[in-house]
Parts: C-alpha cells; sequence; structure tokens
C-alpha cells in the first residue's frame, strides 16, 4: 500500500511551496487509495514555535489536505533517534568525532582557501578507543563508505547517481544529544513505514546520505520523488515580492481553497490540456509520471483568474456564506442575511477574490458613508438637486417597489430634464452608493429596498449646498 508523508518544520508559516509538497503527496496516496502521514519535524527546539505548528494546520485544514494519521511529533522521539544512533556505533557504522566547532571552522576556512570542498576530513575516523577521549564532548558521525556509488531512480527525474567520495561523514548526533535532520527523517520515515517521499528537489542532496544509513540499519529504502522548485515570474527563487509566500496569506486575501488547490497542482503538473480540476478529478488523474522537471513559474495573474472562475460557478449561497467574515472584518453589521445571494449574484463577476467583494458590496449594509470626493463634486451639485428631489419624491408616494417602478421613474426624469440616461442614473448611484462603480443601478435600488434608497436620497440632497 501507497503510504506518503508531509513533514513540514514549524520554523516559520506554511510557505505555498510546502503547500504544493503537501497537495502533491495527498494527491498521490489518495490517487492509490493509500495513506498520508502527517509529521511535525520540530527537533530544532529555539526555532520551533507553537504559533507556527497551528498555522500549518490550520492551513492544510482550510486548503482541503486530510491526513491519515498524525500529527506526530519529532521532540516527542528523541530518545527513539539516540537508540539508533549509537545502534550504529556500536555496528561500526558511525564513530565518534571530538573534534571542536571552533577547529571545524578552521578546516573549512582553510579548504576554501585552497579551493576544495569544505567536507570534513575524518580524521576521527579510525581512532582507537581511547581513554584520554573519555570526558571530551563528542558528535556522533556516520561512517559513509569512501568509494563507489549511490544510485537511486527518481519518480519524477529519473536515475541519480552520487560518488561516495563526494559525501562527507554527516552528524547524526550532536554533543548535545539532539539528532540532525537527515537522521531523524531517516528513522521516522522507516517506523512509519513510509514508502513514497514527494519533497522539493532541493533534497536531493540529501537522498544519497540517506540511502546510506536506510542500508545501514536494514530498513527498507522507499522511492524518493524530487519536485522542481517554485519560482517567480522573474525565474528566482519564489518570494514575497512574487505575492505572498505564506499558505493562510491566500486565505485572508478571500482566495477559495479550490482555486489555489486547483492552482497548485497545475504548478508543475499536467493533464492534456486541462486547467480546471475539482478535488475529485485531481484525485482520480494525479499521477508523478506527470510532473515535470523544470520549475514551475507562479503567475498571480493567473491564480487570481482561477479564483474568479470558482466564485463565478459555485453555488452563490456557498460564496455568501463565504463572504460574510470578510464583511464582518469591515465592520459591517448584517442585520439583513436575505441581501447576501442578490448582492452575490451582481459581484460575482466583478470581483476577483471575496475580499474585493466585500469591500464592493461594503455600502449595502450600512446607510451613513462617506462619499468619494471626486464623485460628490461631480455628481451631488446643485444642478443636480433637482433630479434627486424628483426621483425622491416620485419614489416615496410609491406604496411599494415593485419591479420595473424605478426604471419607469428614471426613464420619466430623462424625458423631462431632456437627457442622456447616464445623467440621470449617476447622480442617483452616488446618492446610494458614494461611488461611481456598482452594479446596475436597478440592481441596486432592488437590494436596498425602499426605505433604505429614500434614506440616502434625502441624506444626498440635504448634503449638497
Amino acid at each position: 500500500m501507497v503510504k506518503t508523508r508531509f513533514a513540514p518544520s514549524p520554523t516559520g508559516n506554511l510557505h505555498i511551496g510546502g503547500a504544493r509538497t503537501a497537495l502533491f503527496s495527498y494527491l498521490y496516496a489518495k490517487h492509490y487509495k493509500g495513506t498520508l502521514v502527517l509529521r511535525i519535524e520540530d527537533t530544532d527546539i529555539e526555532r520551533s514555535k507553537d504559533e507556527y505548528v497551528e498555522d500549518i494546520l490550520q492551513g492544510l485544514d482550510w486548503l482541503g489536505i486530510k491526513w491519515d494519521e498524525g500529527p506526530f511529533f519529532q521532540k516527542d522521539k528523541m530518545d527513539t533517534y539516540r537508540e539508533y544512533a549509537f545502534r550504529l556505533l556500536e555496528t561500526g557504522h558511525a564513530y565518534k568525532c571530538y573534534c571542536s566547532a571552533e577547529t571545524l571552522d578552521e578546516k573549512r576556512k582553510t579548504a576554501l582557501t585552497e579551493g576544495r570542498k569544505p567536507n570534513y576530513d575524518r580524521i576521527c575516523r579510525d581512532l582507537a578507543p581511547d581513554d584520554a577521549h573519555r570526558d571530551r564532548p563528542f558528535v556522533i558521525r556516520f561512517k559513509g563508505p569512501v568509494s563507489g556509488e549511490v544510485t537511486f531512480n527518481d519518480l519524477v527525474r529519473g536515475k541519480i547517481t552520487f560518488r561516495c567520495e563526494e559525501l562527507d561523514d554527516l552528524i547524526i548526533l550532536r554533543t548535545d544529544n539532539t539528532p540532525t535532520y537527515n537522521f531523524t527523517v531517516v528513522i521516522d520515515d522507516a517506523l512509519m513505514e513510509i514508502t513514497h517521499i514527494i519533497r522539493g528537489d532541493d533534497h536531493i542532496n540529501n537522498t544519497p546520505r540517506q540511502i546510506l544509513i536506510y542500508e545501514a540499519l536494514g530498513f527498507s529504502v522507499p522511492y524518493f520523488a524530487h519536485v522542481p522548485l517554485i519560482h517567480g515570474k522573474d525565474k528566482g527563487r519564489l518570494s514575497k515580492r512574487h505575492g505572498a509566500t505564506s499558505l493562510l496569506e491566500y486565505k485572508n486575501d478571500g482566495f477559495l481553497p479550490e482555486a489555489l488547490m486547483n492552482y497548485l497542482a497545475r504548478l508543475g503538473w499536467a493533464h492534456g490540456d486541462d486547467e480546471i480540476f475539482s478535488r475529485e478529478d485531481l484525485i482520480e488523474k494525479f499521477d508523478l509520471a506527470n510532473v515535470g522537471r523544470s520549475p514551475s513559474v507562479f503567475d498571480m495573474d493567473k491564480l487570481s483568474w482561477l479564483n474568479s472562475h470558482y466564485i463565478k460557478t459555485l453555488p452563490e449561497e456557498e460564496i455568501a456564506g463565504r463572504l460574510t467574515p470578510f464583511l464582518e472584518t469591515l465592520g459591517v453589521n448584517i442585520k439583513n442575511k436575505s441581501m447576501l445571494i442578490p448582492i452575490v449574484i451582481n459581484l460575482r463577476d466583478r470581483a476577483k477574490t471575496l475580499k474585493e467583494m466585500a469591500l464592493m458590496a461594503e455600502f449595502f449594509f450600512c446607510d451613513d458613508f462617506p462619499y468619494d470626493e471626486a464623485a460628490r463634486e461631480k455628481f451631488l451639485t446643485s444642478a443636480t438637486k433637482p433630479i434627486l428631489e424628483d426621483f425622491y419624491n416620485s419614489l416615496a408616494a410609491l406604496d411599494s417597489l415593485d419591479e420595473g417602478k424605478p426604471k419607469e421613474l428614471i426613464e420619466g426624469l430623462v424625458g423631462k430634464y431632456n437627457t442622456k440616461p447616464v445623467n440621470i442614473i449617476q447622480p442617483i448611484r452616488v446618492a446610494l452608493a458614494g461611488k461611481t462603480v456598482t452594479p446596475g443601478i436597478f440592481e441596486v435600488i432592488n437590494i436596498l429596498g425602499k426605505e433604505s434608497v429614500e434614506k440616502r436620497l434625502k441624506k444626498a440632497i440635504e448634503s449638497i449646498r
């Protein structure tokens, strides 16, 4: 059975690249009816924060990535890592290194000065047990082979080979008895019986070292799939200058999880020329064979287009429910929730995000709003005051705001003042919304209702000096 894992480090917010790795791991597991494990790699005690753990959990939940096992925390398994480190020591696959940090730093500088790779020189590798060293601090290093090759078949990149002489003897247990990344991931992936490891291609150089540890401990070696990193349009590694990098920033900016899941899946993976995929489509069609080898380019314009597609096509009731928190963030008190669905219907073709839609819709919920200064100076004037007064008086004379009545009134004013419809509509629009761009004027009037329209018209008339 396929078993994948997503193993983020809680030293920062969940990055958009990490979210894509989680998504690929999730889709691959579900495609083969397998299992996804969530593991929090928090052995970096100083930098790991509970707030980042919460950010990871909330981000995955919002995106719709459901894990089957976990979350497991590495900090709870320190004794297990130490046990396996000393097991390698006992079997001759590891050794104690007594070199101080200062000595290693000096050796590194010397190697760089001489044009050599700053690999550890293995000076402690063949030291005989000596009582003179007994009380000295030490690290445990893995004793890798000094010749030969490590080869593995990457499920994205194909056959990859490393020469062993290029690999140094990495530290697996520090002087303070804390394990290192390349060691803990092997122990966890082996004990959790992970079959497929999907991760960014910045981990490729770690893979041969990890394979050697698997083999030294007698563990089965899993399959590896290294996915190219995400770049910005300038071909540089994705950063804040290209847009938000934290997953939950997209939630807060009003993007829909369906849109972001769809977009992230297409960053490096393709299924013909198809662009729109539901979660079910992705699970059915996703496979590593169709993941490309070149870096993907993050395009905010394309994400915005995709998000607007989902805003237009998801049920309006669903969008109305998701819009509510964004309105509340603006301080809007939604007294009449029946307004929400007609608002969504009228704004869904205009707004690319829920945040944008909330800003467009804010004026519907508050009769006392400021006017855009340029709109006020142009459309709320002594010349337009009679138009607004006539419309107000005609509207007030109606028993109810029947469908078609506002249109009749405005057409009457067009004839009375012998002018274009826009010269009647724009002053009314600014009076009702405080701005010149809204949905159609008749839709605005119908959504606001007779009482609110009258109140706003009266306020506008009284504001004209």
